[in-house]
């Protein structure tokens, strides 16, 4: 069990029934492998809503709203007209530089992985953007890093919530709506 995730099950406990998932069609619909301790989040808590604010995005979620493969086609898609109107963040100047979605928040930030030619997914980076503007803050942390980070407060970030995390978690898994 890699050590975040073995935090986040001290801080909630995880359902009791492990979702298994197609990786290999979710990484090919994707066209990138997905990092271990990403899989790692989803088969323990599946596709799920953190705090009653942010919401974990799963390939296949039962809860067609929160899919990974489906943000990452509308993500990508927003990105490049946003980029006609808008600068890039320096984190994305860079030639093949990418981001994906793997989270979202009720209030429509999005946290994306920052992806760069030839690295590792292991260490792909968080990058959280703005709901409806255009601020962007990087943090050098995996997924599983930066949410067991911010739920225990040692992450502090200007885009999300000042009300994330609340002072006693609550979690649930997303199903079918």
């Amino acid at each position: 069990m890699n050590s975040s995730i073995g935090e986040l099950t001290e801080l909630i406990q995880p359902p009791s029934v492990r979702r298994d998932k197609d990786w290999a069609s979710a990484e090919h619909a994707l066209g990138i492998r997905l990092p271990a301790d990403y899989k790692e989040l989803i088969e323990t808590y599946g596709g799920s809503n953190w705090d009653d604010y942010l919401y974990v995005l799963e390939p296949g979620c039962p809860n067609d709203n929160y899919d990974l493969i489906e943000w990452e086609d509308q993500q990508a898609e927003a990105l490049e007209g946003l980029w006609e109107f808008e600068k890039k963040p320096a984190e994305l100047e860079d030639e093949g530089v990418r981001v994906i979605p793997w989270a979202t928040t009720d209030n429509g930030e999005c946290l994306y992985w920052l992806i760069r030619p030839g690295r590792d997914p292991e260490s792909w980076t968080v990058m959280v953007n703005e709901a409806r503007g255009e601020r962007w803050e990087h943090f050098p942390h995996t997924c599983t890093r930066f949410l067991a980070s911010a739920l225990t407060g040692d992450l502090r970030s200007n885009i999300l919530s000042s009300r994330f995390p609340l002072p006693v978690h609550e979690f649930r898994q997303l199903h079918v709506m």
